[in-house]
């Protein structure tokens, strides 16, 4: 048992009343496994150890330290030592036992805070985060400090991409396959050591950590809700823990029916024409998914922990796309107008297995510890989509000249694998952390597009087809020194990886495809110094790689989606990643805290989106999207985060951060787009009011911000989706509001209702400007404004350590203390 109060007491004659009382000598608490150690103990004396926790019975234990004579060195040598007696006392494994009183009142005057800042991470909680309550994931990143989301649910940490794992794992799942009610919280690392991932790193990483209930006894908790669009939400979460077994059980259900409008106007230059399409969407997406964990923790010893969890996440949608189009030819004498209206209808649906296994063992000496860990995701998505294309002979609304059907059936089937183990071991003044790991990813997509006739004949397009398998490995090993020396502290750390991939593409001649990146190194080097007045300073430095993945390397053109011709490039190098950050803390009174970062990212070969002109299956001129490596791109910015508990009943997180980026693009013939200054700020602020009400509202705003080189692009959008994107571009500013209000009621406020909404103004619209020599794009999106939710909230449970009762009482014993 950890945090549990030790105290050690002596017995003596009070001077002046000439009676025994019990003098305090010592005082600690139990480490995270149960342990403690006191020195400078009298000898020989009668002393007591008093114990003491929350929900357990106090226990004294009486105990007496007497000199042992020290043992002989082996095969009769003498003891450099001179066999001088040993001065300690095991006092070997403590019970303790729940007390079961019932409390008429509790009174609790603490409270998480918010937002945990630290030098090299920051850690979100979810628990105070009332507007994402009945969410997923996506809503609650919209309240992390550091982080935009846009409505497509695409991640950027100060301008790119990061890396977003799991429990500090690669997952299948996306954000909106995770239930915020499963997050206990959100780690943001914007220059992460050689601890972690080079791969993809120099955009820093997200660490979504989810709930893993351990407390004694019996607890849980229930909620049900509904959204203005009449989707609703459930969840149950139960745990119980006995002697050396815990299990955890949660389970969602999580309907949706987002509603998303939009316009494209884009031109596209070719070598015979200019396209000019107007397009105005009105999307509904609806369906559901289901979400369930179990996790199970065999407590071997108060050293040594044995974990494991499975995770079960499926779904289906049936969404829905009204597309109103004019399709304008411009030549140099004349333009060509046609009018159309396109229905699209799709089911999808997806399933996700995953199982984590993990063993923690803490050695005696304090900080000494070995963990292993193995992970297994594997996800399965199938779609089948119907897009009806009416012609009209004039102006919409006039008769139609013909219809057009097209279907596409597609599967995928991705997978991760990881294995990892860390050591850890304090040697003397210097920390040694260690570790090893090897991942893998491999991925099935078949995705095949049909024109089907009027009698409903399907007859499957040659070039409308996009059918490959790839697997790629990544291993990788670090080792990381970090020493305290008064008020200065440094940590020096090097990671190896080495990987390779290897992929087959099932409907070409040219069908494997092999490449390999022998081991690279990635350095990092953290310098801390504190000062007086809780500041403290740090200036950190590493490097990262971000390898191309195998749908960027095929030298394939996929023609599936004509508005969205796309080619691999097998000539992409990996980009490399140096980053630089100094950040400086000062903790105020009330446990405000401030921190202030500066930091510059400059990338080499940075991989980029390009267009470029070409001919489609039957010599007609098109647009290719492809992959090119830029000279370098830089980023150079500031970050101001802070925590204030202005009063007891009213706190506030504000987060600023200003940039400029720049991405050189001379080496692929075109204009590099300018350098542009941008800034970017989230503030949250919390009221706990009056007959336990709280609020909270979140606002944020984004300027003009050029487009993110890496970002993630959804690749499973309908064909005719005229969204394109480039390395020049920008996303023009937004800003949004959220609101929710919390009542808690019942005894121990074990009930609570919260009404939220989102985007209140209807301002968090998505605009952006993309454009380069062979086309100009400007795209608005608006998603799920003014959206309401109400969640209803119970949480039971009784610590309780003889939950399970029998009959042989010693068959399992309460927690333990040892020292």
């Amino acid at each position: 048992m950890s945090q549990a109060s030790v105290l050690v007491m002596k017995s003596t004659v009070d001077p002046n009343t000439k009676k025994k009382k019990l003098v305090l000598l010592k005082g600690t608490d139990t480490k995270a496994n149960g342990e403690f150690d006191l020195e400078d103990l009298p000898i020989a004396s009668q002393l007591v150890l008093k114990l003491s926790a929350t929900g357990y019975k106090p226990q004294d234990v009486s105990f007496m330290i007497v000199p042992q004579q020290a043992a002989a060195a082996p095969g009769g040598e003498s003891n450099p030592m001179g066999n001088l007696p040993s001065f300690s006392k095991d006092l070997g494994i403590i019970k303790m036992t729940t007390d079961t009183k019932e409390l008429s009142t509790v009174t609790v005057t603490a409270k998480t805070p918010a937002m945990r800042l630290d030098l090299d991470k920051k850690v979100f909680n979810v628990d105070r985060n009332i507007v994402s309550a009945g969410g997923t994931a996506q809503d609650v990143m919209r309240n992390v400090p550091s982080v935009n989301v846009d409505i497509d649910g695409n991640v950027t940490l100060r301008g790119a991409s990061p890396t977003i794992f799991v429990d500090g794992r690669p997952t299948t799942l996306s954000l909106d396959q995770i239930p915020a009610d499963a997050i206990e919280s959100v780690e943001v690392m914007t220059n992460p050591s050689a601890k972690y991932d080079a791969s993809g790193g120099g955009s820093g990483i997200i660490n979504i950590i989810l709930k893993k209930n351990r407390k004694q006894g019996y607890n849980g908790s229930i909620s049900a809700g509904m959204d203005s669009h009449g989707a609703p939400n459930a969840l149950v979460g139960l745990n119980a823990r006995q002697g050396k077994v815990n299990v955890s059980l949660n389970g969602m259900y999580m309907g949706m029916n987002p509603k998303t409008v939009g316009t494209t106007d884009r031109y596209t230059f070719l070598s015979d024409t200019t396209t000019h399409i107007l397009q105005s969407d009105l999307q509904r997406g609806k369906g559901h998914f289901m979400f369930g964990q179990l996790g199970f923790d065999f407590f071997v010893s108060n050293k040594t922990t044995i974990s494991a969890s499975y995770i079960k996440v499926g779904g289906r949608f049936t969404p829905t796309d009204i597309s109103h189009l004019q399709t304008d030819s411009i030549t140099n004498n004349w333009t060509r107008s046609i009018y159309s209206l396109r229905n699209s209808n799709a089911v999808r649906s997806f399933d996700v297995n995953g199982a984590q296994v993990g063993m923690k063992h803490l050695f005696a000496k304090e900080g000494h510890q070995l963990t292993a860990d193995g992970s297994y995701f594997h996800a399965t998505s199938h779609s089948s989509s119907l897009y009806t294309t009416d012609y009209y002979t004039g102006l919409p609304g006039t008769p139609i000249d013909h219809t057009t059907y097209q279907q596409v059936l597609g599967t995928a089937s991705p997978s991760f694998t990881t294995i990892q183990t860390d050591y850890t071991n304090p040697l003397g003044k210097v920390k040694l952390e260690a570790g090893l790991r090897a991942s893998f990813q491999s991925l099935n997509n078949f995705m095949d597009t049909y024109n089907v006739d009027k009698s409903g004949n399907a007859q499957i397009t040659p070039y409308g087809t996009s059918n490959y398998k790839s697997t790629s490995r990544v291993y990788a090993a670090y080792v990381n020194l970090s020493h305290t020396y008064g008020n200065f502290g440094y940590s020096l750390g090097l990671r190896a990886e080495s990987s390779n991939y290897s992929g087959d593409l099932l409907n070409t001649p040219q069908k494997h495809f092999h490449n390999s990146y022998p081991f690279a190194f990635f350095p990092s080097l953290f310098l801390s110094e504190k000062f007086k007045h809780n500041q403290e300073l740090q200036l950190s430095a590493t490097r990262k790689i971000n390898r191309p993945g195998f749908f960027q390397l095929i030298p394939y053109t996929d023609y599936s989606d004509t508005l969205n011709i796309t080619r691999g490039n097998p000539d992409l190098v990996p980009e490399f990643t140096y980053t630089f950050e100094m950040s400086y803390m000062k903790t105020f009174a009330h446990s405000n805290t401030l921190l202030v970062s500066g930091y510059y990212k400059y990338t080499t070969n940075l991989m980029t989106r390009f267009q470029d002109s070409g001919l489609n299956p039957i010599g007609k001129p098109v647009l290719i999207n492809t992959y090119e490596n830029a000279n370098n791109a830089y980023t150079v910015g500031g970050e101001i985060t802070s925590t204030d508990n202005i009063t007891k009943w009213w706190d506030i997180t504000a987060n600023i951060n200003v940039y400029n980026s720049h991405i050189n693009t001379e080496n692929l013939k075109q204009i590099s787009q300018d350098a542009l200054w941008s800034w970017f700020g989230k503030f949250n602020s919390n009221f706990k009011l009056p007959a336990n009400f709280s609020i909270q509202a979140t606002f944020i705003y984004q300027s003009k911000t050029n487009i993110p080189a890496n970002q993630q692009q959804n690749q499973f959008g309908p064909p005719g989706s005229t969204t394109q994107s480039s390395s020049q571009g920008y996303i023009k500013p937004f800003y949004g509001f959220d609101i929710a209000v919390k009542k808690s009621f019942l005894k121990n406020n074990a009930a609570s209702i919260t009404l939220s909404m989102s985007d209140v103004f209807r301002n968090r619209e998505s605009r952006m400007y993309s454009f380069s020599d062979l086309f100009h794009q400007e795209y608005d999106r608006l998603k799920d404004p003014q959206l309401f939710r109400a969640v209803f909230a119970y949480r039971f449970g009784k610590m309780d350590l003889n939950l399970f009762k029998r009959k042989d009482t010693n068959a399992a014993g309460p927690p333990s203390l040892g020292n």
